[in-house]
C-alpha cells in the first residue's frame, strides 16, 4: 500500500494528526521506500499532498534528521519555491 493513500488529506481530514502518525511510524519502522515516496510527493501537482508530505517529512526529522539527511540538496530546492508552505515547512 502507498503511504500516500495515508495522509490527511488522502483521509479526508482537515487535521495534522494523520501526518504526524505516518512520520513517526515511518521513522520508527525505519522504511527509506515509504520516506522516498514522501519526499518524491513533494512535487505532486496536488498541493494537498504537497502539504501533507511537507509535515511527514518536518515530523520525520524532528524524530530522526538521519532519515532525510540524503534529501539535504531536495530540501534546498523548495527555498526556492514560490509555494510559502513548502518554504516554510522546510
Amino acid at each position: 500500500m502507498s503511504v500516500v493513500n495515508e495522509l490527511a488529506s488522502q483521509l479526508s481530514r482537515k487535521d495534522e494528526e494523520p501526518n504526524i502518525t505516518l512520520a513517526h511510524k515511518l521513522a520508527e519502522e525505519d522504511n527509506h521506500a515509504g520516506i522516498e515516496e514522501i519526499m518524491e510527493n513533494l512535487s505532486s501537482k496536488d498541493k494537498k499532498i504537497q502539504y501533507d508530505c511537507i509535515k511527514v517529512a518536518y515530523e520525520i526529522g524532528q524524530v530522526n534528521p538521519v532519515l532525510i539527511s540524503k534529501y539535504a540538496i531536495q530540501f534546498i530546492e523548495l527555498l526556492r519555491s514560490r509555494n510559502n508552505r513548502l518554504v516554510w515547512g522546510v
